[in-house]
């Protein structure tokens, strides 16, 4: 039950800020947070040695078969990731899901979904974790899509399960999709899970959404003919690139040396995707980009204004860099563009959000996101400045408010419940000194409290100097820079 008056209080947080927050329409406010509207369950009365959750639970059954995609090095030091026993990048297998809306979930729940899946390892760095994500894709017997409704998710064939591991908190994707599936126009929906992988607990998991196009309204509205050679949406990838090299396009960026990372077409899929298809999907952005590093990029008529949503711009900068998630921009970056004809930004992996890189300390006073693509020159719009400004104002008093997020935290870690227990009954080892895995060392929580609790300073500190920092992000579009800077590139 205390999990259940958490969520009541964060529901109450929710309906404050839609009312503060008139950008919203009715018509929006449809997010689900799984924390706040579960319903609450029948208490079991079986004995302790029974497994027992509130959350759904996923089961996998490899029958034997180790899935593939893990990060391993090779004889020479190198990372390769593995392969299937016959050379293959993933495997089949099957999946059980039970998530009983009523009575918690056993071993033996009858599964609401049941069905053969190709599973591998997915991710970048996180290919390496004990702890690793999946990727899942339901198949029918002879291999067909699959798709069903998961944990009450729109029926689709493509799923992802994160792993948090890094992530102590066991919370970040989850908080962040959802708290930017309330100010976006879309991020992938989400909920969590304990997982069970070949008889073997595997701890707390974030079933997602993956980002693509999907039926009746599922997912992004995008759609494709193969046989007439025609689009009216499409959605790209910036980041390391596609192992299918017709989905990997030249764009002006790229071909312009503004970039060393590739873009890569994420729909159509390969089996949709034509070389004709894909050139006319490369010239079609071509032309967003050339219009934005013009000189007239600002001209209402013909510059950038004319081809992208630039509030989905302006709402993607401000979550990424309040969140201080520097990948964005550069990795895991999804650009949409729908049947309205207009870019759009679509988020993507928070687990090194919040000062949780491994590689280095985030500090809390500094911007960045105006250094990525695309947001090199949007930032030198003084219009486009003035609106990031003012939505931050905005979403400061709403959902990026520390009222707010600290009721999210509160709620998610009550909705959870002993089963942060049981996932660090078996990743706890991760809290020992010994396992640092970020630096410097003393950046590393050593009890689950502790990783909450720096989370929660951070988005203390981070709030109160953007508060008296964000006007700031105008030294980026003072006229005299834009001219200095449109000469030279002319």
């Amino acid at each position: 039950m205390k999990y259940k008056i958490a969520g009541i209080i964060a529901c109450i947080a929710i309906l404050l800020v839609s009312f503060c927050a008139p950008w919203i329409t009715e018509e929006e406010k449809t997010r689900y947070h799984q924390h706040i509207e579960a319903e609450d369950k029948t208490i079991c009365n079986h004995g302790e040695d029974v497994f027992c959750t509130r959350l759904p639970l996923v089961m996998i059954d490899t029958f034997g078969k180790k899935i593939p995609g893990k990060a391993v090095k090779n004889a020479n030091g190198e990372t390769v990731y593995t392969v299937s026993s016959d050379g293959l990048d993933e495997i089949t297998a099957q999946i059980k899901i039970a998530d009983n809306p009523t009575e918690n979930n056993h071993l033996d729940s009858v599964p609401a979904v049941s069905s053969d899946i190709r599973i591998h390892v997915r991710g970048n760095s996180s290919r390496a974790f004990d702890k690793p994500g999946y990727a899942i894709k339901l198949i029918t017997a002879d291999g067909g899509n699959n798709p069903q409704s998961v944990m009450g998710m729109d029926a689709h064939h493509e799923w992802v399960l994160h792993g948090p591991f890094i992530d102590k908190t066991l919370i970040r994707n989850y908080m962040w999709y959802n708290i930017a599936g309330e100010i976006m126009d879309y991020a992938p929906n989400v909920r969590f899970c304990e997982v069970i992988l070949n008889g073997e607990y595997q701890g707390v998991y974030v079933m997602a959404e993956n980002i693509t196009a999907g039926e009746d309204g599922a997912r992004l509205d995008l759609s494709i003919d193969k046989k007439d050679n025609t689009f009216s949406g499409y959605l790209l990838r910036l980041d390391r690139g596609s192992d299918a090299d017709i989905k990997n396009i030249s764009t002006f960026s790229s071909y312009s040396l503004r970039t060393r990372q590739i873009i890569n077409i994420e729909y159509p899929g390969v089996s949709n995707l034509t070389p004709s298809l894909a050139e006319s999907i490369r010239q079609d952005f071509s032309k967003f980009e050339k219009a934005l590093y013009s000189y007239d990029f600002d001209n209402d008529g013909y510059g950038y204004k004319t081809y992208v949503d630039a509030e989905s711009f302006a709402d993607y900068f401000i979550i990424n860099e309040f969140t201080c998630n520097y990948d964005a921009g550069w990795l895991s970056t999804y650009i949409y563009k729908d049947i309205d004809g207009k870019y759009r930004m679509c988020i993507w992996d928070f687990n090194s959000a919040c000062d949780n890189y491994q590689e280095s300390m985030i500090l809390t006073n500094h911007f960045e996101m105006q250094n990525c693509l695309w947001y090199f020159m949007l930032i030198k719009d003084e219009d486009f400045t003035d609106l990031i400004i003012k939505r931050y104002r905005e979403l400061r008093k709403t959902y990026l408010s520390e009222e707010y997020l600290y009721g999210y935290i509160d709620g998610c870690i009550e909705y959870l419940g002993d089963a942060v227990e049981r996932n660090f009954g078996k990743w706890g080892y991760t809290f020992s000194p010994e396992h640092d895995s970020l630096v410097p060392a003393e950046r590393n929580p050593h009890s689950y409290s502790e990783a909450v609790e720096q989370m929660r300073e951070f988005i203390k500190a981070r709030g109160e100097w953007m508060d008296e920092n964000i006007e700031t992000l105008k030294q980026y579009s003072e006229k005299s820079k834009i001219k200095k800077f449109d000469e030279a590139a002319n």
